[in-house]
């Protein structure tokens, strides 16, 4: 008996004929709870739309309104190898050739017949700014011709082997691209100078730079943004080291020279150089401090 009422209970929960209620309520009473969160939730849809609208109205497609990276710009260095390692030994072609292809793919967008139809040849030593006309955007700006001739002996053009096979390797720096970066404030360009550390200097032999004096051009700057600059290409310094001691390890530090571009901050003490240590056919880098580890070896 207790049983049958708890399910004739149960019964008139759900739908009661008499009174004519679905799970307690009324058409009428379900009809105005129903249009209440209609209601509210179309308002909530309503203010996060706006919201969101009033938020997008602040930003730009092309420039970002905040910028939260470092103002100074890191450096990188080509080739990489496995796990930031490069390792050969100069006899053996298969164990350097690999980074010679490298160098190959990461230079081809640098071929002068690319760059003739894609950039501007912009006048040098200057900066190429592109500002707006008011309301009307420049975009897409323009961006100034780096030709992979202008790395002579490092470019694979004359050398296609970049040095590897006689013990003379080439290593590409580039900086890290920064919007709006003027890297100098009194028109001398920033510049990149290697140098032995501790009692190395021996060791070290000497360097030669490519373009000449290993300059950035003030022509590349500022950097306006991938969407803005849709060719954008970033200026490149190669290093050839053209006698360093064989089998000795030597400590070298690389840096950007430029009042603009501070050494290091608080944030980063290794901003704008990297270092790295050569023995002659391995090179080990970091991201921060750049550390590299060159050992030529002969057979």
């Amino acid at each position: 008996m207790a049983k049958d009422e708890k399910k004739s209970a149960w019964k008139e929960f759900f739908w009661n004929p008499r009174t004519r209620e679905f799970c307690g309520r009324t058409a009428s009473s379900w009809g105005l709870i129903l249009l209440f969160y209609l209601a509210f939730y179309i308002f909530l849809a309503g203010l996060f739309a706006l919201t969101m609208y009033v938020m997008l109205q602040t930003l730009d497609d092309h420039r970002p309104t905040y910028q939260d990276r470092l103002s100074t710009p890191g450096m990188m260095i080509r080739p990489k190898g496995d796990q930031l390692e490069i390792a050969y030994t100069v006899e053996f072609t298969e164990t350097w050739e690999r980074y010679v292809q490298a160098l190959n793919n990461f230079l081809s967008p640098y071929n002068d017949s690319v760059q003739a139809q894609k950039n501007y040849e912009c006048k040098p030593d200057r900066y190429f700014i592109q500002e707006d006309s008011g309301s009307l955007k420049n975009f897409p700006k323009r961006s100034c011709q780096f030709n992979r001739t202008m790395l002579a002996d490092c470019s694979g053009l004359t050398d296609r082997y970049y040095g590897y096979n006689d013990g003379k390797p080439c290593v590409i720096i580039k900086l890290n691209r920064v919007i709006g970066l003027l890297p100098t404030k009194d028109g001398q360009p920033p510049y990149v100078t290697c140098g032995a550390k501790a009692d190395d200097s021996d060791k070290l032999g000497e360097l030669a730079y490519f373009p000449p004096n290993g300059t950035f051009n003030l022509m590349y700057y500022p950097y306006y943004g991938k969407k803005a600059q849709v060719n954008y290409s970033q200026p490149l310094v190669a290093i050839k080291f053209l006698n360093i001691t064989m089998n000795e390890e030597v400590n070298v530090e690389c840096k950007i020279n430029s009042n603009a571009i501070p050494e290091g901050t608080e944030r980063d003490k290794f901003a704008g150089r990297y270092c790295h240590t050569e023995n002659g056919s391995s090179i080990r880098m970091y991201t921060l401090l750049l550390c590299v580890i060159v050992t030529l070896t002969r057979v």
